[in-house]
């Protein structure tokens, strides 16, 4: 196996993460949960799910880029710019079809499964690029940092848009029993 198709694989896991994320908190409510998976249907939670595949999957990545002998390099690097940058180009391409025609769940999907290929692109290119053991060891950092403004965030949700669950009309955990 070469690191591209190990970049093909991934897309589909991660892909197949979010279906799954997407549910894991009302399955299993909890604080730790609530950390790591959507509370309410907000934009934001729904960034955290995109986000938590990412970082879930890596571990599944990191087994099979071992387990095939798969050169690589920056692997925490290439794990967190992915999952950081899937949000930004997710809501890039997201934001103007749902306030222009609301939520359909068809486009959603699609826009989604775009947004992972383009992490992949650039996750490919970092695997590839010239090691660099100093950002790698901050991007261990940073990725944990991630978690506990998400953490933060979704018990102390900002009063703005992306917060707001319209479906239960209420932000974050506000009423929800953990």
């Amino acid at each position: 196996m070469t690191l591209k198709k190990s970049r093909i694989i991934s897309t589909i896991g991660i892909f197949l993460l979010c279906f799954l994320f997407h549910f894991l908190y009302g399955w299993l409510p909890s604080s730790i949960s609530a950390i790591f998976f959507p509370v309410n249907e907000s934009i934001w939670e729904h960034m955290k799910l995109i986000f938590s595949a990412v970082i879930f999957y890596g571990i599944i990545d990191y087994i099979i880029l071992q387990k095939f002998n798969i050169k690589y390099n920056n692997f925490f690097t290439a794990l967190f710019v992915t999952a950081l940058t899937i949000i930004p180009i997710y809501l890039t391409m997201f934001l103007p079809v749902y306030y222009k025609i609301g939520e359909n769940m068809i486009i959603t999907i699609g826009i989604m499964l775009v947004a992972i290929i383009v992490s992949q692109v650039i996750s490919y290119k970092i695997l590839k690029a010239k090691d660099f053991d100093k950002i790698n060891i901050i991007s261990f950092i940073l990725i944990i940092i991630a978690y506990i403004v998400f953490a933060y965030l979704t018990y102390y949700p900002l009063k703005n848009e992306l917060f707001f669950d319209i479906q239960e009309e209420k932000y974050g955990l506000n009423n929800y029993n953990i």
